[in-house]
């Protein structure tokens, strides 16, 4: 596949992303090579991924982990000091090799170390591939909430290889392609329909899906690398998805949800608010929640769980003066940014959701 060019950096794909790999560290005088890793990148990931890897460099692994919850600073300052123990300098190189949360808190480890070295994303799930990698954003959550402290930072290079799909399990798989549906949504309501019916799917042909998602994300932030404008669009499903999956992350009596499986359930409350502003007609509501509902479990919410979520939503990155602001969908295809919404209207997307 023909590899894409985001802002100041290439996102390569499968077998050429190795070779891009190993051109880059033959024309890169780097002191030494660090790569960040969790448990379960470096037992099914890593040992795939070395032989790739032509260098004389030093090589040092640094694990974590696994876990949204280890997603934090207390994380990252583990990583600095183990990097100072190690001897990296400014001319070292960073690869991270994993999921989100791997690629988002390493890339933030990285740009702040020494006040910035280079580093490398090789996403090996589905979530990190379409979303997390891409886009230049590098971050940890400060307690349960998502993503508070980061910067945006870009890598030297992404390096897309779909065959780290073979350790992922459905559910993580499940959780990327939440991210592909959101695509479809906001920005190609043709790539929407490709997934309608999900049983007519060749996934032979996933990576051009994987492709296309990829695609469509660098096309909406080379528009607006820092989220200024346009790339407010990629919250729609977020604004009250981070909330859920915050809530569910803290909540000792709740299981935890994965990134997409909150998000797929704030793509359908959201939705149901576009369709009340009439922005979406009653047709295309129940296209989009019938099928996200059939890929999906549900999600049990009591009642007493509605208020703390949107207490939630205060904290929400995207909040100007105090006003909460929601990316909602024009028609399936289409995204209106900086829409204000009452708490009534949230309050009846919630009681819609369950029936």
């Amino acid at each position: 596949m023909q590899s894409i060019q985001a802002n100041s950096y290439p996102i390569h794909f499968n077998e050429k992303g190795y070779e891009a790999l190993n051109l880059h560290l033959k024309e890169n005088k780097y002191s030494n090579l660090f790569i960040i890793v969790d448990n379960n990148t470096n037992e099914f990931c890593l040992p795939k991924f070395l032989p790739f890897l032509e260098t004389d460099l030093t090589i040092e692994i640094i694990e974590f982990e696994a876990g949204e919850h280890n997603k934090n600073i207390e994380t990252c300052v583990q990583i600095w000091n183990v990097l100072t123990e190690l001897g990296a300098d400014r001319k070292s190189l960073v690869l991270n090799l994993g999921g989100g949360v791997v690629t988002d808190l390493g890339g933030f480890v990285a740009s702040t170390f020494k006040r910035g070295v280079n580093f490398i994303h090789i996403p090996t799930t589905l979530l990190s591939m379409v979303d997390a990698s891409v886009g230049g954003k590098n971050g940890v959550d400060l307690g349960n909430l998502k993503n508070q402290i980061g910067v945006i930072n870009v890598p030297k290079m992404v390096l897309i290889d779909t065959q780290y799909l073979n350790t992922s399990p459905q559910n993580e798989m499940r959780s990327g392609l939440a991210e592909m549906l959101k695509h479809g949504l906001i920005y190609d309501k043709e790539y929407w329909e490709q997934f309608l019916d999900l049983k007519a799917i060749d996934f032979a042909d996933f990576d051009e899906l994987i492709y296309r998602s990829v695609e469509i994300k660098n096309e909406i932030v080379k528009q607006d690398p820092t989220e200024k404008n346009i790339r407010k669009a990629l919250n729609f499903g977020h604004t009250l998805g981070h909330a859920i999956e915050s809530y569910f992350l803290e909540n000792e009596n709740k299981t935890t949800l994965l990134h997409g499986e909150a998000i797929a359930v704030g793509m359908i409350l959201e939705s149901y608010i576009s369709w009340n502003k009439n922005l979406i007609n009653q047709e295309e509501y129940i296209q989009i929640k019938s099928s996200i509902k059939s890929i999906y479990d549900d999600i049990v919410f009591e009642e007493n769980d509605i208020e703390p979520i949107l207490e939630l939503l205060i904290h929400d990155k995207k909040n100007e003066y105090g006003n909460i602001q929601f990316a909602l969908i024009e028609g399936i295809g289409k995204i209106k940014i900086n829409q204000s919404v009452e708490n009534e209207l949230i309050l009846k997307a919630f009681l819609d959701y369950k029936s």
